[in-house]
C-alpha cells in the first residue's frame, strides 16, 4: 500500500510527531476509514526512509489515543469504534454556490457568477415536453457500439493528439459532401472545423469577432445559449424582431441603429418561433452584411427535420462575399452526448480558429470522430434522418391534433410544420409560472418562452418538444394539461 505522507526532515517538529499528525489527519477526513489495514513500521519506515523506532513511535501514540488497534497475527488497523464526531468532515454544498466574494473573477468569470442556469433542471413528472431532445430509444445504438468498436481494436491513433486542430480529414470531408447536397452549403473540407457542439462553436466566434462593448444583432426571440455566450464575452445585444417570414431585416437597415459587428441568425427554424427566413429577407440580409462588412452566424440546428416540404436551402449557399459562418451539430439528428459539431469558416477565418480550438480543447475525441466517419460514408446518417423525419412528423401532427381536440381556439400554433419542438400561444389568465405549477401538478413538464425574449415577453407563449415522446403520451400529456388549467 503507498501512502502519500510528508516530512520535513529540517521542521522543528520531531520525525515521530509529524508522522504521527499525518496519519491522524488521514483518519479524521476519511482517507484511511476504520477497518483498514496499515503498512508494518518496518514497510513504512523504507517508504518514509526514517528508522522503525520513528513509525514504531508515531503507531504507539495512536493506540493509546485510540486512533489505531492491533490484531495478533494480522496486523495493526484503524479502530472500527471512532467516536462519530472525529469522522464527521466538512459539510460539502449539494448544489454550486456563488462564487466566494473574496476572489477576484476576470470580467469574463464575474458575468457567470450570477447567471442562472441556461435551461431549467429537468422536472421529475411523468410526460415532459422538454424541446432538443431526440427519440433515443430509436437511435441505431447497437451499430453505433460496433463503430466504435472496429476503431477501438483497428488501431491506437485515436489515444494520441494530433496536430490538426481542425478535426479528423477524412470526417472534415464526408461533412463536406453530406451538407452541399443536403443543405447545400458550398465548402470544402479545409473550411470546416470539427467542434464540441454548436456551442462550442458560437463561443469560439464570439471569442475571436467580439471585443467587449462591441454589439450582435440577435432574433428576438432568440435562442438562450448563444445569447448568454455573447454577454459573457462583454457584447452589447441589439434585439431584431421576428415575425412569420423570420428576421425583419428592414430593422437592421434603419439609420440610427448601433455599429453591429454580427448578426445571429436561425433562418431555416427560428427558434423558439419556427419561423423560416423567407428568400427576399436572406438575400436582403446578405446584401446589407456585405455592405455593412458585418458577419453572419447561420445556427442550423435542425433543418434536417421539415415535413412535407423540401429542406430549406442553407443561407451560407447564397453567400457570395463570405459573410457567414454555418454552424452545424449531430446533436438533434443523433444524441447530444455527442458533442459533436463543426464550424464552416470563409477561408481567411479557418487558421486563427484553428488555432483557438487548439488552446481550446487541443481536439475533439478521435474515438467518436472515426466512428462519425463510418456513420456519414455508410450511409447510416441519411437513412437515419430519413426515419426520424417520418416519424417526427407523426408525432408533431399528433401533438397539433391534441392540442386543438382539447384546447380549441385558446390554443395558436406558432412557425413552420418542422422542427423538434413548436411554441403555442395559450389563451388563459394565468401566468406563465402557474401555468407551468399546475401542468407539473398534473405530472406533466412544459417550458415558457418568456427567458428566450430579451426584453419583455408577450407571456402565455410555450415551448414544446414532441421528439422523444410517443403518441399516447402526447395524448395523455396534452389532456392532462387542458384540464389542469380548465
Amino acid at each position: 500500500m503507498d501512502f502519500a505522507i510528508s516530512i520535513n526532515p529540517n521542521a522543528p517538529s520531531p520525525l515521530h510527531r509529524q508522522v504521527y499528525e499525518e496519519l491522524r489527519q488521514a483518519i479524521l477526513a476519511g482517507r484511511l476509514k476504520p477497518g483498514e489495514r496499515l503498512p508494518s513500521t518496518r514497510s513504512l519506515a523504507q517508504l518514509l526512509e526514517v528508522s522503525r523506532a520513528t513509525i514504531t513511535q508515531s503507531y504507539d501514540l495512536l493506540l493509546s489515543e485510540g486512533y489505531l488497534e492491533t490484531i495478533v497475527g494480522s496486523g495493526t488497523f484503524v479502530c472500527r469504534q471512532l467516536p462519530d464526531d472525529l469522522l464527521s468532515p466538512a459539510p460539502i454544498p449539494s448544489k454550486l454556490q456563488p462564487a466566494n466574494s473574496s476572489v477576484s473573477l476576470s470580467a469574463y468569470g464575474a458575468s457567470l457568477s450570477d447567471k442562472a442556469f441556461l435551461r431549467p433542471p429537468k422536472s421529475e413528472v411523468e410526460i415532459s415536453f422538454t424541446y432538443g431532445r431526440p427519440a433515443f430509444d430509436q437511435f441505431p445504438i447497437d451499430l453505433w457500439r460496433k463503430l466504435l468498436s472496429r476503431h477501438c481494436h483497428s488501431q491506437t491513433d485515436v489515444l494520441d493528439y494530433t496536430y490538426d486542430s481542425q478535426g479528423y480529414q477524412p470526417l472534415r470531408e464526408a461533412i463536406a459532401a453530406y451538407i452541399s447536397h443536403s443543405r447545400a452549403v458550398k465548402c470544402h473540407a479545409e473550411q470546416i472545423i470539427i467542434v464540441g457542439g454548436s456551442q462550442q462553436g458560437i463561443d469560439l466566434i464570439t471569442r475571436l469577432l467580439i471585443d467587449r462593448g462591441d454589439w450582435i444583432a440577435v432574433e428576438e426571440p432568440g435562442y438562450l445559449g448563444a445569447r448568454r455566450a455573447f454577454l459573457a464575452q462583454g457584447a452589447s445585444l441589439y434585439p431584431v424582431s421576428v415575425d412569420q417570414s423570420g428576421l425583419v431585416v428592414s430593422s437592421l437597415t434603419k439609420k440610427i441603429i448601433p455599429p453591429i459587428k454580427l448578426v445571429y441568425v436561425t433562418p431555416s427554424h427560428q427558434f423558439p418561433t419556427g419561423a423560416v427566413l423567407s428568400l427576399p429577407r436572406r438575400l436582403e440580409l446578405l446584401a446589407w452584411a456585405q455592405k455593412t462588412g458585418t458577419m453572419i452566424i447561420e445556427d442550423d440546428y435542425d433543418s434536417e427535420y421539415r415535413y412535407g416540404e423540401r429542406p430549406i436551402p442553407a443561407l451560407q449557399g447564397l453567400d457570395q462575399s463570405g459573410s457567414v459562418i454555418y454552424v452545424g451539430t449531430f446533436s438533434k439528428v443523433l444524441f447530444p452526448a455527442l458533442r459533436l459539431g463543426y464550424l464552416v469558416l470563409p477561408q481567411n477565418l479557418v487558421y486563427v480558429f484553428a488555432r483557438a480550438k487548439w488552446l481550446a480543447d487541443r481536439q475533439c475525441s478521435f474515438l467518436e470522430q472515426y466512428a462519425l466517419t463510418d456513420f456519414i460514408t455508410e450511409g447510416h446518417l441519411e437513412r437515419h434522418i430519413r426515419r426520424m423525419r417520418s416519424l417526427y412528423d407523426q408525432r408533431r401532427q399528433t401533438l397539433v391534433n391534441s392540442l386543438f381536440s382539447h384546447f380549441g381556439d385558446r390554443v395558436k400554433i406558432l412557425g413552420e410544420n418542422a422542427g423538434m419542438h413548436l411554441m403555442v400561444k395559450i389563451d388563459t389568465h394565468l401566468s406563465d409560472d402557474e401555468v407551468i405549477q399546475l401542468a407539473a401538478i398534473a405530472g406533466v413538464g412544459i417550458q415558457a418562452a418568456y427567458p428566450q425574449y430579451l426584453k419583455d415577453s408577450p407571456g402565455h407563449e410555450f415551448i414544446l418538444g414532441y421528439a422523444e415522446l410517443n403518441e399516447q403520451q402526447i395524448h395523455q400529456g396534452v389532456k392532462r394539461l387542458s384540464k389542469a388549467l380548465e
